[in-house]
């Protein structure tokens, strides 16, 4: 059986969605523990009939990195 980018992709992400789900369960534990970087107040363009606000901000914890690597494990299981 052939493996597939997307069957990565997908498992890497439902690995830091489930991350940070199980570190915001336990918010003063060390699972919690992360960094945030991204756009904090948004980039808005206005064209004066359009306007468009663009903003991203990315918060990685312990947890979510937990994630990512039983993720990747199960990939290399499947």
């Amino acid at each position: 059986m052939r493996k597939n980018g997307w069957t990565c992709f997908l498992l890497i992400l439902a690995g830091i969605v489930i991350g940070g789900f199980i570190g915001s369960l336990f918010p003063t534990t060390w699972l919690n523990y992360g960094q945030s970087f991204g756009l904090t107040s948004p980039l808005i363009l206005d064209l004066g009939i359009l306007s468009i606000t663009f903003g991203m901000t990315i918060h990685i914890t312990i947890a979510s990195i937990l994630g990512i690597a039983a993720a990747i494990l199960i990939y290399r299981l499947i």
